[in-house]
């Protein structure tokens, strides 16, 4: 399979093989559905907690004695029963971060990848630079190549002053090749990513 390569203006500048077992296979929705979510979850803060009756300070004195005055027995004001008592089972603070195998991640990205090209979201371009940081610049460019709205730019190193200029642009961003990622792929509307990506992304996908 063969894919065009355009340049900044959009005009076909060549070509680039793709290998068809990298792009051209079954899309596994369900690879790409675990790799969203362990993105996700490894996002989460985890902060939430509360207190149990242990942690809740005071209430160590027994509020009145156990027999006698015709109300309810009760050992400590910290109780879960009173106002300002502890929380039975509460929240903890905890990771919600787990393993995931690097060749469903590898899997995951395949699948993605295959989906944007099946899709007619897959732009491939010659290089991707900026010879100034202006946001303008960057904005009429990424025009040109028919991205409107969320994007993901693939370079094998990411650009610093393109960097710069894409980060005021919202949904736009800029990765390396080396860390892009299926949930990146699939937020986005439309893969723009130079040849020399593409060819260290087959080389890891392969």
């Amino acid at each position: 399979m063969q894919l065009d390569v355009v340049n900044h203006e959009n005009k076909k500048v060549g070509s680039v093989d793709v290998n068809d077992e990298v792009f051209g296979g079954r899309v596994n929705g369900g690879l790409i559905w675990e790799s969203v979510v362990h993105a996700n979850a490894a996002e989460r803060q985890g902060t939430h907690a509360a207190k149990n009756r242990a942690l809740v300070s005071g209430g160590g004195k027994k509020p009145w004695k156990q027999k006698g005055t015709g109300r309810a027995q009760v050992g400590s004001s910290r109780t879960p029963l009173w106002r300002h008592g502890g929380t039975v089972h509460p929240p903890r603070s905890r990771s919600y971060d787990f393993k995931l195998s690097k060749k469903v991640e590898r899997g995951a990205l395949r699948a993605a990848l295959a989906q944007k090209l099946q899709d007619g979201a897959l732009v491939i371009v010659d290089a991707l630079s900026a010879g100034e940081i202006k946001t303008k610049a960057a904005a009429e460019m990424l025009k040109r190549l028919g991205v409107n709205g969320k994007a993901v730019l693939v370079d094998v190193a990411a650009d610093d002053k393109l960097s710069r200029s894409v980060r005021n642009i919202p949904g736009v961003t800029l990765v390396a090749s080396s860390r892009l990622t299926a949930r990146e792929v699939m937020g986005a509307g439309r893969v723009v990513a130079t040849q020399g990506a593409l060819e260290k992304l087959q080389e890891a996908l392969g």
